[in-house]
C-alpha cells in the first residue's frame, strides 16, 4: 500500500466533527433527563397539585452543619397500628388522607392507591413513612419563631399533592389553620 492510502485509512477511523457533537448532544439529553426525573414529583406536586393542611413535629429542628434547615415529623400520618393497615416489608405505600378540623390526617395505609380521595404516596422504611415532605428550609431571621411554634405544636406543613400522590411543602405556617 501507498503512504497516501494509509493515511487514507487512518483518516476512516477518525471520528467526525458532527460525531462528536452528536456524543456530546447525547450525553447531555441524559444528564439532564436524570435531573429532570429526579425533580418531576416535587415539580409536578408544586405545579397541579391540590393544597392540604398536615400538622407538624420537629424531628431535628436546627442542624449547625446545614443551618436553619427544619426537619419535620408528620404525627398524624403514622401507621394506624391495625394490622390490616400495614404493609409488610419495605417499598411503596399509598397513605390515604381524611380531613378533620380544618387538618389532614391519614387514615389508612396500603400498597395500592385508593379508588378515590386524596393521598400521598411515601416509601415505607420500616420505621417511618418517607413522603417526600419532611423538610423545610427557614430563613435565618425566622428560624427562631419557627423553632418555638413547631415544638409547641402550634404549626401546620402546607403541602401540595398532585394526582399521583406525589408531595411538595409549599409553606410552614405557625397558626393552626
Amino acid at each position: 500500500m501507498s503512504a497516501t492510502g494509509s493515511a487514507t485509512a487512518a483518516a476512516d477511523h477518525r471520528p467526525t466533527s458532527a460525531r462528536r457533537w452528536l456524543w456530546l448532544a447525547l450525553a447531555l439529553v441524559l444528564q439532564l433527563g436524570l435531573v429532570a426525573a429526579a425533580v418531576a414529583p416535587q415539580l409536578a406536586a408544586r405545579a397541579a397539585g391540590a393544597e392540604y393542611r398536615l400538622r407538624v413535629a420537629p424531628v431535628d429542628p436546627i442542624d449547625p452543619f446545614r443551618g436553619a434547615y427544619v426537619t419535620l415529623d408528620y404525627p398524624d400520618l403514622a401507621r394506624p397500628g391495625s394490622p390490616e393497615d400495614t404493609v409488610p416489608g419495605s417499598g411503596t405505600v399509598f397513605v390515604t388522607l381524611q380531613e378533620r378540623d380544618g387538618l389532614w390526617r391519614g387514615v389508612s395505609i396500603g400498597d395500592q392507591p385508593p379508588a378515590q380521595g386524596p393521598y400521598l404516596r411515601c416509601r415505607d422504611e420500616g420505621w417511618r413513612l418517607r413522603c417526600g415532605i419532611e423538610s423545610w428550609f427557614v430563613p435565618q431571621d425566622q428560624a427562631a419563631r419557627l423553632e418555638e411554634a413547631v415544638r409547641g405544636g402550634h404549626a401546620v406543613a402546607v403541602v401540595r399533592i398532585d394526582d399521583r400522590g406525589d408531595a411538595a411543602i409549599v409553606d410552614l405556617r405557625t397558626d393552626s389553620r
